[in-house]
């Protein structure tokens, strides 16, 4: 349970720093941020997968560079489903889940998150 709490809690300061990188990304305060990591973990873990699938074959053709525009689609979604977090169009989206991505993970390496 505590590294769940770290890691939600690194995500959301994660996603804070992203949104200070990529030009388009707004979040208007740390509860907004920490319900956006709540609700990117509820759309990760049912929407996500069902993309995936019924993108397969772009997945496979573009030799995975489509995963990129999924995971834009998904951080969209959770902008359109988190008041007080914005995202400002398709490549704000895609950049901002790349930063977030590396930006998550170096802080869930310094804190010795485990996977």
């Amino acid at each position: 349970m505590k590294n769940f709490l770290l890691t939600w809690l690194l995500t959301a300061v994660a996603l804070i720093v992203t949104s200070k990188v990529v030009h388009g990304i707004e979040i208007s305060s740390f509860s907004a941020a920490a319900i956006a990591v709540a609700i990117m973990g509820i759309v990760n873990a049912i929407v996500r997968p069902i993309l995936v699938v019924l993108t397969l074959p772009l997945t496979i053709l573009s030799l995975g560079l489509f995963l990129l525009v999924i995971n834009a689609i998904s951080i969209s979604l959770v902008s359109y489903l988190t008041p007080g977090f914005d995202v400002n169009g398709f490549w704000p989206a895609l950049f901002g889940s790349i930063v977030l991505s590396f930006v998550s993970g170096m802080f869930n390496k310094f804190a010795g998150v485990e996977d």
